[in-house]
């Protein structure tokens, strides 16, 4: 029996043309879902009835595969070539920028040339200066040295500090040699600042000035902050005086143990209180110096006939009482009279 197809017997037989485009389209459907996001594409639009519409094409698609598959067949990328093709046709023509082409220039290094560095002062301008002397015996033919100030925060060799800066010096086929310095302003001055290159020494001689900070005194006084304590940087403030104390009390005389203490001060517009009463001790005098006179005796007959009177009360006595007793005698006070007899 004769086979109609030349495959081996048991197989399927060769695909025709349509089975193989219908393959095809499937692998590149598979492709396109794994690379390709849908919502970044411009001409994918999903329309009201549930299905796709390719808007640069005009084509209806029943799935996103299907419309994946249509991207990337022959229409569409002829769509895709036409409206580039018209976009750059209408778009104004703008002139492309000059791009100057730097070759990086490749040279084999022979080491780090030879310094000198001299530390100079001017007593008239009180100026501080470095002098640097760099030996370049094998530079290149018709080659000067070259030099610049670099920032800290331009380097990425060391950890940035803002106190200083860096004095780079570059010549083929030497490395690159930099000086760390004070970033303090660079004076520029004519007859200050100056480079030299020596071709027959081969020696290239650079002297930096660098300007005086003016004085702490010119500087303004920053404002005190809004809770009153001063300024970061700013002396702290004086504390105000004390205020005025009484003085003290004189120092006791040495003779006796326990001085007498003073009296308080009278109030104004007030009496003395009344002295307490003493035991035994002379009778003060009144002011008029007449003695108080005891009050009468009641009249008539009864209880009070037999009624005695105390003495009157004597204020304690002022001072030690050693004191107030020198040059006075004691009288005792004088006997009652008699009441009722």
């Amino acid at each position: 029996m004769d086979r109609e197809w030349g495959s081996k017997p048991g197989s399927g037989g060769a695909a025709s043309a349509q089975t193989e485009a219908m393959d095809r389209r499937e692998r590149l459907r598979r492709l396109a879902l794994e690379t390709i996001d849908l919502a970044k594409d411009p001409y994918f639009m999903r329309n009201h009835l549930g299905s796709y519409e390719c808007k640069l094409c005009l084509t209806l698609h029943n799935n996103e595969g299907n419309y994946l598959a249509h991207t990337q067949g022959k229409r569409h990328q002829t769509n895709l070539a036409k409206r580039a093709a018209r976009e750059a046709k209408e778009a104004p023509a703008q002139p492309q920028p000059h791009k100057r082409k730097v070759s990086v220039r490749k040279s084999v290094k022979i080491g780090r040339p030879g310094y000198r560095v001299t530390k100079q002062y001017d007593p008239e301008t009180k100026q501080r200066s470095l002098l640097f002397q760099i030996e370049y015996p094998e530079i290149e033919d018709n080659t000067k040295p070259r030099h610049r100030v670099m920032s800290s925060y331009e380097q990425r060799v060391q950890p940035f500090d803002r106190r200083y800066q860096y004095l780079l010096f570059a010549a083929e086929p030497y490395e690159i040699i930099a000086f760390k310095v004070p970033s303090t302003e660079i004076d520029k001055s004519t007859p200050k600042f100056f480079s030299h290159w020596d071709p027959d020494s081969k020696m290239f001689t650079l002297q930096v000035y660098f300007k005086t900070k003016p004085p702490e005194a010119n500087k303004p006084q920053p404002p005190p902050a809004a809770n009153g304590t001063a300024a970061p940087g700013a002396p702290p403030r004086p504390l105000p005086p004390p205020p005025h104390a009484p003085p003290p009390p004189p120092p006791p005389p040495q003779g006796l143990p326990n001085p007498p203490r003073a009296p308080p001060p009278p109030v104004p517009g007030s009496l003395p209180p009344p002295p307490p009463p003493m035991g035994n001790g002379p009778s003060p005098m009144p002011p008029g110096g007449n003695p108080i006179a005891p009050p009468p005796p009641p009249g008539g007959s009864g209880t009070m006939s037999n009624f005695t009177p105390r003495p009157p009360t004597m204020p304690p006595p002022q001072g030690f009482p050693g004191q107030q007793m020198q040059g006075q005698g004691m009288h005792p006070p004088p006997p009652p009279p008699n009441m009722g007899r």
